[in-house]
């Protein structure tokens, strides 16, 4: 939930000249420290915008099984882990997301509860068909500014992987919509952080 572009995101990732720390911020790993990209091609969330998720959906995250789409460093997934998430599965399409999720996994000795996929997530989702696994949570983080999120939710509505009332948390720039063209999602909630939005859906179907 980190690959993003745009000006704006480097003060997220870049305070007073220096590279800002990428940690678990709560649970059993709270405080480990993560592998972070090497350049700004890859943003993690900011701690602040985190931790406020993790806030408000903390009650969900117990057992969940979690989708991690567009995963970056896979911060967003390792946080539920931490908070006692079942399984997470981080999906990118960027070598050195990747890369560095892996790493993270490794970090965290979380290799039985992750499973890591490389796919373009502006394609159908058929790779997340596991046997007898329903999501419970799932955390969407696309590039700024590409309008992904709209497509990312229809693909995730015709997987047929969601558990029934799951919830999706979708980080994106105020300027792209979030328009969901599908009945299957209820917009609950939505919170502002400068140029970010996260907004907060309920799975209906």
């Amino acid at each position: 939930m980190d690959d993003k572009t745009g000006p704006h995101r480097k003060n997220h990732f870049i305070q007073t000249g220096r590279i800002l720390i990428v940690r678990i911020i709560g649970g059993s790993r709270r405080g480990k420290k993560l592998h972070r990209p090497r350049d700004l091609s890859i943003r993690p969330t900011a701690d602040r915008v985190r931790e406020s998720i993790f806030n408000i959906i903390q009650h969900r995250v117990p057992g969940a099984y979690v989708l991690d789409l567009f995963a970056g460093t896979g911060a967003m997934g390792l946080e539920a882990l931490s908070r006692g998430a079942e399984q997470t599965v981080f999906i990118d399409n960027h070598p050195a997301a990747l890369t560095l999720i892996k790493k993270n996994v490794r970090a965290c000795r979380w290799e039985t509860r992750a499973r890591i996929i490389r796919w373009d997530i502006t394609r159908e989702l058929g790779c997340i068909r596991f046997p007898k696994v329903l999501y419970d949570l799932v955390f969407i983080d696309p590039p700024y500014l590409k309008n992904l999120a709209p497509r990312a939710l229809e693909h995730l509505d015709r997987s047929l992987a969601l558990a029934k009332e799951a919830r999706v948390v979708v980080e994106h720039d105020r300027a792209d919509s979030i328009d969901i063209d599908s009945t299957a999602f209820v917009l609950e909630d939505q919170r502002a952080y400068g140029k970010t939005l996260v907004s907060f859906l309920r799975y209906v179907i």
